[in-house]
Parts: C-alpha cells; sequence; structure tokens
C-alpha cells in the first residue's frame, strides 16, 4: 500500500511538476530525513500503481528476460539495507546564478539533500540471475512516469556503468525508513546508487536495460551534464559534456541561515558534509575572517561510506557583521575549491565552491 504523503514542511519550488527542498533546520533535527520531510524532484507525473499488475521487466543484452512481480522480487531474493544520502545535481544553483544569470532552471538553495535507510535487493542479484551479455557495458533505467520534453511525451530514463550497477551496495529499493515509499518517492520500486547524484537513483522503475552504451533517453543523453563556463546553452555540443555521476564534496552551513541576526557571545554554528568520490570526510572547518584562519568543527553523526556526516561548532561572536564560510577535506586530502567562477555552468549544477552565510550580531 502506497504511503501517505504531506510536503507542507517543505520549501516548494514548483507545483507542477511538483519540486520542493528541506528546509535547513528540518534536515538538522535528525540524521535520518523522515520520508514525509524529504526533499521531492520530479520532471514529470507522479504515477499511481496498481501492484496486482505492476510487473519490472529486466530485458536487453541478458541471457534471460525477466518479468517479475514485487512480491516475487522480494520473496526471491535477499534483502539489503543501506544508509545513503541522495542529493539534486542542482543543488546550490542559487548561487549560480547570483554569479551569472541562468535560464529557465529552479534555483535551488542547498536544501534538495536527504539521507534515509534504504531497504530492497541488491540490483547485482537481479543482473546476475538473469545473466549479463559480454557486450553489455551500460545498465539503462526506465520510469513508469511521463514527461513532456522538445514536444514529446517521454519517460525519464538514466543509466550506469556495469561496474557501478555490480557493486555491493546499488539497490532497487522498496522501503525508505522502514516504511513503503510513498507514491513522490517511487512506489513501489526505485534504484538507489549510493555516492551518485539523485537523476542516477531512478523513481517509479518500470525497466532495466543491458546495452552496449549509456542510455539515449533525452535526460541521460541531453542533461545532466557539465560544460566549461564559456559553453552556453545554444552552443553547447552534448557529446562533450561531462556525464554527472559522483556526488562531489561538499560542505553547508544550515545553522544559522543567510541573514539571520545573533545574539553575542556564544554561537553554534551547524550544518552538512557529503561526498561520493570514495574517501570519506575527514574534517570540517569553519571561517570567520575570509579564509585567512580557520576553526575545527566536532562531526557529530555520520555513517560511512554514503551518508552525509552531520558537524556542528560554537564560536564566541561580538557585536558585528560576518561572514561565516565553511570547507570540507577528505581522508585523500582533496579540499573545495575557494571560487564559484570557474564552476559557473549554464545548467547550474555540481556547486561545491566554499559555501558562504552572513549573518549580523547584535
Amino acid at each position: 500500500m502506497q504511503a501517505p504523503f504531506n510536503h507542507s514542511q517543505l520549501t516548494v519550488y514548483q507545483e507542477e511538476p511538483i519540486n520542493a527542498g528541506t528546509p535547513l533546520d528540518l534536515l538538522r533535527r535528525s540524521f535520518l530525513t523522515p520520508q514525509n520531510a524529504f526533499f521531492l524532484r520530479t520532471h514529470g507525473s507522479i504515477p499511481h500503481v496498481d501492484l496486482d499488475t505492476y510487473r519490472l521487466s529486466v530485458t536487453g543484452m541478458v541471457q534471460n528476460r525477466l518479468d517479475i512481480a514485487l512480491e516475487e522480487l522480494r520473496s526471491q531474493f535477499p534483502a539489503h539495507t543501506v544508509t545513503a544520502t541522495l542529493v539534486c545535481a542542482g543543488s546550490r544553483r542559487k548561487e549560480l546564478d547570483a554569479l551569472r544569470p541562468l535560464r529557465g532552471e529552479l534555483l535551488w538553495g542547498p536544501d534538495p539533500i536527504g539521507t534515509a535507510e534504504w531497504r530492497g535487493v541488491l540490483l547485482r542479484d537481479v543482473l546476475q540471475a538473469v545473466g549479463v551479455q559480454t557486450d553489455a557495458h551500460h545498465v539503462a533505467f526506465t520510469s513508469l512516469d511521463e514527461v513532456q520534453e522538445e514536444g514529446k511525451r517521454i519517460h525519464f530514463g538514466s543509466s550506469i556503468t556495469l561496474e557501478k550497477a555490480l557493486s555491493s551496495d546499488a539497490l532497487l529499493a522498496y522501503e525508505m525508513n522502514h516504511e513503503p515509499l510513498s507514491s513522490e518517492h517511487g512506489f513501489p520500486l526505485r534504484v538507489l546508487v549510493p555516492g551518485y547524484v539523485g537523476v542516477r537513483s531512478v523513481k517509479w522503475l518500470r525497466e532495466i536495460t543491458l546495452q552496449e552504451k549509456p542510455s539515449a533517453n533525452y535526460f541521460q543523453a541531453r542533461d545532466y551534464k557539465t560544460f566549461p563556463p564559456t559553453v552556453t546553452a545554444d552552443t553547447a555540443d552534448w557529446n562533450q559534456g561531462k556525464t554527472l555521476e559522483e556526488i562531489p564534496l561538499n560542505a553547508v552551513i544550515s545553522t544559522p541561515q543567510e541573514a539571520e541576526t545573533r545574539q553575542a557571545g556564544p554561537n553554534k554554528i551547524q550544518g552538512y558534509a557529503i561526498t561520493g568520490q570514495g574517501a570519506p570526510i575527514e574534517r570540517v572547518e569553519l571561517s570567520i575572517d575570509k579564509g585567512m584562519t580557520w576553526h575545527p568543527t566536532t562531526i557529530v553523526s555520520r555513517a560511512d561510506p554514503w551518508a552525509w556526516c552531520l558537524w556542528e561548532t560554537t564560536l564566541d561572536l561580538a557585536p558585528g557583521d560576518y561572514q561565516l564560510i565553511v570547507r570540507a577535506w577528505d581522508a585523500d586530502g582533496h579540499t573545495q575549491p575557494e571560487d564559484m567562477g570557474p564552476l559557473w555552468n549554464f545548467k547550474g549544477y555540481a556547486n561545491n565552491a566554499w559555501h558562504r552565510v552572513n549573518i549580523h550580531v547584535i
């Protein structure tokens, strides 16, 4: 049965199709984000699925095609649980738009993100059961939704490499935080690709196709790619774009928020940090003097390797105006870029420059 859903707590960016982020103070209330507080990213309709007729198809370059009902999937394959953070590729797009205007994009803040405990069956187990042909190198996913793009009605689609699909954590998920998926979050079945931007975790899954090349679906071939700052929507060659996959190293201040007024004295600063690039986050640092000096923070919650970590620190602030700046480092010594300029792209994706919040202390 589909779980009821109420998005009244969310910040709605678009009503139709529904797109909404989680207020940052709400995000920090728990390590796992409740399903009815989890951000919503949709491109078209939200399907309403009858489980009596629902079937998942696994086709393409396989030795044995599979058409299977949800209950059969659950009974024939062992269940696995993965704690993972999902984040929209357009997170923090509003900052890039302030640097140089973007055209026709949802101006997300740092709020299209959430962490859940996902339960389902390993994608690897299903692929091994059908038998993968030698020339198959990509696994494509097709959704049950309907999207209007370039004057056509299409289904949302995406793909990942076979290597990623055969990893030990990629799931076909049917539960989220011990509840069945709501219709907004992919009921009855969705893909969960830990460490990758959310677009790869296709909701309302209807078909898995093994194929030689990446998906030709609009959202794989002509969207969710990045280009240098000199390229525009009018000059872009989509074959030359960089396909978005791993979540870039990023840190965000959730408390206090932009333009907030605080009382002088001890002030708690909180936020999250995330990466999908292999090495765990080692430390998060905060600056109040434009990056000249950095204060260590304390990581208070984490669930490596695929979930965010929550950090906090307390600074004694005198009256005045401050710009809080945060950056994260991973265990391999990588950190975030200071400057957004080289990151600007006409789609506004993958902004992981230092996050800055201006506050007033009285």
